[in-house]
């Protein structure tokens, strides 16, 4: 049963990185492919070192000892579900509330395509982001490790918050999909910090292996 966990975990995560089809190309769609420009550019500044890549067992060393603030920028139902305790919230993605005839098209086929799979939102990229980011920190300087639920939405949001003048970045590698436990033991909310992107029908299959595999442990 364990295996058979790991395995649906897998396809989980495999299933929310699936290309979009090109109806939802446009920079209002919620999307976790990360831009050309800047996915060559955070990999080019995290070889030069000028973004330092932490995986999630570093991040308390990363926090406690080195000065780093945890920037989570999921959108707020993944934080709702669950959060560490402390860490500041600026989403990169927001819902978006347009509500024309093309966009409520859109947000059909959406839910029609992975919507109702993922329990996710149809969104726009928050125009606001890097402005909110500067209200919430105020200082360039400071030292912030960008996090996400699997490591592509906060690679998007170090780019920008890197051209937005910040220099002191890290990068949650592998987003808190790939965190245990121990790794952020101060997590608050309803479900697991690994598990805050599921939602939707696969939300409820997970659950159903979770009961069968407590029912076959007894």
């Amino acid at each position: 049963m364990a295996v058979q966990l790991s395995q649906f975990r897998s396809s989980l995560l495999k299933h929310e990185k699936q290309p979009k089809p090109p109806f939802f190309s446009s920079s209002k769609t919620r999307t976790f492919r990360v831009s050309t420009a800047a996915s060559s550019g955070i990999q080019q500044l995290i070889q030069s070192g000028e973004v330092k890549p932490i995986p999630p067992k570093d991040a308390a060393t990363a926090r406690n000892s080195d000065g780093f603030k945890l920037l989570d920028i999921r959108p707020q139902w993944e934080r709702e579900k669950a959060y560490v305790k402390g860490s500041l919230h600026v989403p990169l993605f927001v819902k978006d509330t347009d509500n024309g005839p093309i966009t409520l098209l859109k947000k059909w086929v959406h839910f029609g395509y992975i919507g109702l799979w993922t329990g996710q939102n149809f969104t726009m990229i928050n125009p606001n982001f890097v402005r909110e980011v500067d209200a919430a920190v105020s200082d360039k300087e400071a030292k912030l490790l960008v996090a996400c639920g699997e490591g592509l939405r906060s690679m998007m949001a170090t780019w920008k918050l890197y051209e937005g003048g910040y220099k002191n970045l890290g990068w949650l590698a592998g987003g808190f999909n790939r965190s245990a436990d121990s790794d952020f033991p101060e997590v608050e909310g309803p479900e697991k910090l690994q598990y805050a992107t599921i939602g939707g029908v696969s939300y409820y299959f997970l659950k159903l292996l979770f009961l069968l595999q407590a029912v076959g442990k007894e």
